[in-house]
């Protein structure tokens, strides 16, 4: 736990502190913050207080009395519930506005760990509770050096299975490919690239690509023939810990592409440009963005062409150990995302337009520096042609 830089940034957001709570391990952020690992049995309720000034202090039950020893800071015990709350006003005393992993009307649910009753208790202490949403930003979804070097690297690894998937799809149009021929083929050669995935990849032909997450069984799978168009989804991170994700999606047609497909594909691609190029201009100029706007410029574009009632999903999310992080999401339709973009932040942008007969949704990744941003790994820019 980094005490000096969490104290820092609660000055910052004028902030009285930042209140971490749990139970049965329901919130995997706060242990992340702390940089504890959680006990065998989370069977009581603990609560750590990190005031922005002074020494933080914890709130356990007797009988897991050990619960918080690796954070320092002096614990009060209870045992009853009328001790419990007794210690939790004790914890709060002289905080009027603190933080918790709370978002109002959960507007962000990757934060909104803490249940309704807890934050209720914590008002009854005369404590107004704020979202720790963009709190959370800065020590959760702020790449190190080392993690943003796992993420390109991973990325180089995935782009080389990403072009071999198209040319096994083409050298077996003749005798024959399934989606879920294609899938197997892509997790073995991730393997053997030294890439793991949580689940996927996406291998979706024609109107399974219409489906934002069709992921092909054997149940499912079509054939992959001439003609047909192919939406290739696919996410995987270094085999080591603490690398971080690299998240595509590209779009290819056996054959020449019909006029609409080929339409359809550029509205798509133009809108994921103009999003990034929103994140650009707007970091480079010095100039505040948030997630909302990213969606915004994407979606205009969309919708000023016709299909906007046809981009179901948010524009973007965050990308950090898991594929879908907890920082700004660049997202004005399923969420209001106002949390700002930060330096060391990474996330996909992939806007699409998704029809009964084929979707296409284009993705790719950006990562913000300290004054620029930048798109990572390789870029389509036309519709792979898949040659038989």
């Amino acid at each position: 736990m980094d005490l000096k830089r969490i104290q820092e940034s609660l000055k910052r957001e004028k902030l009285d502190g930042w209140l971490f709570f749990d139970h049965h391990v329901r919130d995997a952020l706060a242990y992340r913050v702390l940089g504890i690992t959680p006990a065998a049995h989370v069977s009581r309720r603990w609560y750590y207080f990190i005031p922005a000034a002074g020494e933080p202090r914890g709130l356990v039950h007797r009988i897991e009395s050990r619960q918080l020893d690796a954070v320092p800071g002096d614990k009060i015990v209870y045992s009853s519930w009328r001790s419990q709350q007794e210690g939790l006003a004790k914890l709060l005393t002289g905080a009027t506005r603190v933080a918790m992993q709370y978002s109002a009307k959960c507007a962000i649910p990757y934060v909104a760990m803490v249940d309704a009753g807890t934050v209720e208790l914590v008002r009854d202490c005369g404590v107004e509770v704020v979202t720790s949403a963009e709190l959370i930003q800065e020590f959760e979804a702020c790449l190190t050096a080392e993690q943003f070097e796992s993420h390109l690297e991973a990325g180089r690894r995935v782009d080389v299975v990403r072009a071999g998937a198209f040319r096994f799809i083409g050298e077996k149009l003749a005798t024959g490919v399934s989606e879920v021929e294609v899938r197997d083929w892509v997790l073995d050669e991730f393997r053997r690239a030294g890439l793991v995935a949580d689940s996927g990849p996406i291998v979706g032909v024609n109107g399974h690509a219409g489906d934002p997450h069709y992921e092909p069984t054997v149940a499912t799978s079509v054939p992959i023939l001439p003609g047909d168009y192919v939406l290739l989804d696919m996410w995987a991170k270094l085999d080591q810990p603490g690398s971080v994700y690299y998240d595509i999606t590209w779009n290819g047609f056996c054959g020449e592409p019909t006029e609409r497909v080929q339409r359809v594909f550029e509205i798509v691609r133009d809108a994921r440009d103009k999003a990034v190029d929103a994140v650009v201009s707007a970091v480079a100029a010095g100039r505040e963005i948030r997630g909302f706007e990213v969606d915004d410029a994407a979606r205009s574009h969309i919708a000023a062409s016709g299909f906007g009632d046809a981009f179901v999903h948010r524009t973007g999310h965050s990308i950090g150990e898991e594929v879908h992080g907890s920082g700004a999401n660049m997202d004005n339709l399923e969420t209001h995302d106002e949390r700002r973009i930060v330096p060391g932040a990474l996330f996909s942008v992939e806007p699409g337009i998704y029809l009964k007969d084929f979707g296409v949704r284009s993705e790719l990744n950006v990562y913000v520096g300290t004054g620029s941003a930048q798109t990572t790994g390789e870029v389509q820019r036309e519709l792979v042609r898949i040659a038989g």
